[in-house]
């Protein structure tokens, strides 16, 4: 947050220079060690009696006592005083209500302004606004102290609109603020929040003469710093002549909740050298603590936990709490665990803690272990042990330890929060096999709110299940419940999968009467939803009148116009994309090298390698990958050979994609060598491996050498072959003429071939000459893809191919008939690192 200044004129009398700040991490260390303890401080009829009573809790026996041991009216008064205050540390409204009703009945105690005034702190510190306000309302000659108990009581029960009312309400009788009055009115403007009206207070303050004062200044300090105006804080801090601890702790911590993490360390140094006779309190520690876990400084955070064992504050439960945090974020687990192991209390948050630093190392067992230890020692796990437990589960799919935790949640009541019932929804719907649980839990939910049908939703569309996903969004609807954005995005993604764009657009539609074009996350999704319908033209108008492009746009735009063989265009707007400042560039760069790939734009190309380098994208695989693939397909393979040489070989996508590369070259043995020498590495071939070989063995024509690895794949390397696997040996086949073995694989396949087993057996019966097999491919090619010119173009061909006219007529007229168009042919060159294209029958180049 920047930092920013409007405050009023501040107290300009005797002020403290700020102290230079320290720098040097061993000067830092060295100064918190030589940190001096304090000395220690040292802390006795009817009240006696009753203060006894109340020491241990029995304020029933103490009003008792109270009630009837009559004794002089001082002692009385004193002993109600003390009985009143013990009802408001226990929060016991019910006997603070008899003590009340006790000191009204008696005409010497009713008007006592010092027991009224007690009597409205109980009520306020009970959490009951409604008696305080009562008993204040019945008091005839309302004292300050009254005043400042009734806006003290108000804010503390958050009704600060309320305390800032009866403040103005004050300021009208003849009473005049105190240094307890400005305090308390200045954290009901931070509660309400009125930083205007703080301001008011901070220049009564100035008017009044108490802006010198140290309570009023430390709350101004912890305002301005709670509305991100730290500089006003520190102007505030400086002309303060006496600051106590709680001046330094709030704006240490001011600095460290505004982002400033550096400056309240370099605070704190100054803290230390101040010469103020001040020592670090917990207050102090629990505030640097979590800065030294953002700011990963390991050093300084073992330095405070030296510090705090010097103080004697170690044992501070929260102190505890906070360094095992700070160890935890910084993944120091060891001294975590030794930290826990010396908590004699533990609570719910040290174990919470723990246990989510062991969810986030992966440690399933551990963690387990770490909720069966929790509970031994008769704590209960919370809504957020549960969540952290859960966590771990869905990062390994865990399913069995899921349906255990959800039994847990189900029997402790847990289950009913509805975050965790949400929790439980999505790890049962992140897999197919397990949907219906996460339908079940919904199911038993008593109230269902967006959220809950937002996670139901976006399941069925991640299982491949998009017209469930439509259906549960119009029943979500039908009960009243209103969508939001994430709903509407799960909607779009819904109808993205089913390619349905006149339901995309009347949702469109719905987004611009809402308003909600504005928002990035549906505007991403609309971007997304078009460019998969093949709607460029609409993707780039969402995209264009979106005022605040996040990282997001700019890839889905790229990567939208490389996918549907638009490379110029993606080239164009990755330079605007550059030129706008938007960072980083990881997924952009892995797009429009593939436009690169697609206009086999070499020098392009490189330029694009040289711009990723310079920004030191190359660090990333996807990056790195995308680099060779472009050498590859430009021509240049030895360029391709030399980047993955440099490379860190220890990703499985780096050998698959130079594999790719040889194999689009012709050169089927470079692939199997290269690939011989992957597992020699010690690297485990994917799925995409395989396509890669079994594409590399079709386009050298090495059949036996691709059957070999296809015969492999599952019995060896425990890959699935899956359609694009079949597709390639049916194609290898089909282009050896192998057409009976091509059609016994097709048999065999597990699921119905698709357009590409179809064409590429089509292309292989015109190479071969077989009439009789094409005609029937091409049946099922133009019904499966009745819509799409290379499929009429590739019957017409095979059928001219043989002479038989009449049908390469019928096969014209029939794309007449339904308005097919062969698309125009297209070339382009590259000239000076600039792209030209050309289409059929032009004179003249386009620049691209």
């Amino acid at each position: 947050m920047a930092m920013m200044s409007s405050s009023p004129p501040l107290y300009v009398g005797d002020h403290h220079p700020p102290t230079p700040l320290l720098h040097s991490t061993s000067t830092n260390v060295q100064l918190i060690a030589n940190c001096q303890l304090p000395p220690r401080q040292h802390p006795n009829h009817l009240s006696q009696k009753v203060d006894r009573l109340c020491q241990l809790k029995n304020l029933t026996g103490a009003l008792t006592l109270l009630h009837d041991s009559p004794s002089e009216l001082t002692e009385t008064a004193k002993a109600t005083g003390i009985l009143l205050q013990a009802c408001g540390g226990d929060k016991d409204i019910e006997t603070g209500r008899k003590v009340h009703q006790l000191v009204w009945s008696s005409p010497h105690l009713r008007n006592n302004s010092i027991l009224n005034t007690q009597i409205i702190t109980m009520y306020s510190v009970c959490g009951s606004p409604s008696d305080l306000r009562f008993v204040f309302e019945q008091l005839e000659n309302k004292n300050l102290y009254q005043w400042n108990a009734i806006i003290n009581g108000y804010t503390r029960n958050d009704l600060c609109d309320d305390a800032i009312l009866v403040f103005s309400q004050f300021l009208q009788t003849e009473h005049i603020p105190d240094n307890f009055t400005l305090p308390c009115v200045i954290k009901a403007c931070v509660g309400a929040p009125n930083l205007m009206c703080g301001q008011v207070v901070h220049g009564m303050a100035v008017k009044t003469d108490l802006i010198s004062d140290v309570f009023v200044g430390n709350a101004l300090v912890a305002m301005y710093a709670k509305f991100g105006f730290v500089d006003d804080a520190v102007k505030v801090f400086d002309f303060m002549p006496e600051r106590n601890l709680v001046t330094w702790n709030s704006l240490i911590s001011g600095f460290s909740d505004n982002g400033f993490s550096q400056k309240s360390i370099h605070l704190f140094m100054e803290f230390l050298v101040a010469g103020e006779s001040l020592t670090p309190d917990v207050a102090t520690l629990v505030t640097l603590l979590p800065v030294c876990a953002s700011e990963r400084d390991v050093l300084l955070g073992k330095t405070i936990h030296s510090l705090a064992v010097k103080l004697g504050l170690y044992h501070d439960l929260t102190v505890q709490n906070a360094l095992m945090d700070m160890y935890l974020k910084n993944r120091y687990m060891l001294e975590a665990h030794i930290v826990l192991d010396k908590i004699k209390n533990k609570n719910v948050v040290s174990w919470n803690s723990i246990i989510w630093g062991c969810s986030k190392e992966g440690e399933v067992g551990h963690t387990f272990e770490l909720l069966r230890k929790m509970q031994m020692e008769k704590i209960k796990p919370d809504q957020v042990t549960i969540l952290n437990v859960l966590k771990v589960c869905l990062h390994h799919s865990h399913l069995l330890k899921v349906k255990e935790l959800h039994g847990y949640s189900i029997r402790h009541g847990i289950e009913s929060n509805e975050l965790v019932a949400n929790a439980f929804i999505t790890a049962y719907t992140k897999h197919k096999s397990s949907y219906c649980l996460g339908e079940n839990t919904f199911n038993l939910m008593k109230n269902t709110t967006v959220s809950s049908w937002n996670t139901l939703i976006s399941g069925s569309v991640r299982n491949g299940d998009p017209l469930k996903a439509i259906d549960l969004y119009v029943k979500m609807t039908s009960f009243g419940i209103e969508p939001d954005l994430y709903s509407i995005s799960s909607l779009l993604l819904a109808f993205q999968e089913l390619k349905l764009l006149n339901y995309g657009k009347q949702t469109h539609g719905f987004v611009v009467r809402k308003g909600l074009e504005t928002d990035s996350h549906i505007s991403n999704s609309l971007i997304s939803f078009y460019i998969q319908c093949e709607k460029l033209v609409s993707a780039r108008f969402v995209f264009d009148r979106l005022v605040n492009k996040n990282l997001v746009s700019w890839n889905s735009i790229i990567a939208g116009y490389s996918q549907n063989k638009q490379p110029n265009k993606a080239l164009n707007i990755f330079r605007k994309m550059v030129f706008s400042g938007t960072q980083p560039y990881e997924i952009a760069t892995t797009s429009v090298l593939s436009a690169c790939s697609q206009l086999s734009a070499l020098k392009l190309g490189k330029s694009i390698h040289s711009f990723a380098l310079k920004k030191n994208l190359t660090r990333d695989v996807f990056v790195i990958s995308s680099i060779i693939d472009m050498y590859a397909k430009t021509g240049s393979i030895k360029a391709a050979r030399n980047v993955f040489e440099r490379s860190d070989k220890n990703h499985v996508g780096l050998w698959t994609v130079l594999i790719a590369g040889y194999a689009i070259h012709g050169q089927g043995n470079e692939s199997i060598k290269l690939f011989i020498e992957m597992k020699r590495f010690g690297m485990k071939p994917d799925h995409f491996t395989f396509i890669a070989i079994l594409m590399a063995c079709n386009h050298g024509g090495l059949v036996k050498e691709g059957l070999e690895f296809y015969n492999e794949m599952d019995t060896v390397h425990g890959v699935e072959p899956k359609i694009e696997h079949y597709a390639c040996l049916i194609d290898m086949l089909g282009r050896a003429g192998r057409f009976v073995d091509a059609m016994m694989v097709v048999a065999k396949m597990p699921e119905e071939p698709d357009a590409r087993i179809w064409s590429s057996l089509l292309s292989s019966c015109r190479i071969h000459g077989n009439m009789e097999l094409g005609k029937e491919v091409a049946e099922k090619l133009l019904k499966l893809e009745p819509n799409k010119p290379e499929n009429y173009v590739l019957s017409s061909n095979l059928f001219a191919s043989l002479e038989k006219w009449d049908d390469v007529r019928m096969i014209r007229e029939k794309m007449k008939k339904i308005g097919v168009k062969k698309e125009v042919g297209c070339s382009w060159i590259e000239v000076e690192g600039k792209v030209y294209n050309f289409l059929a029958g032009d004179n003249g180049a386009q620049e691209m």
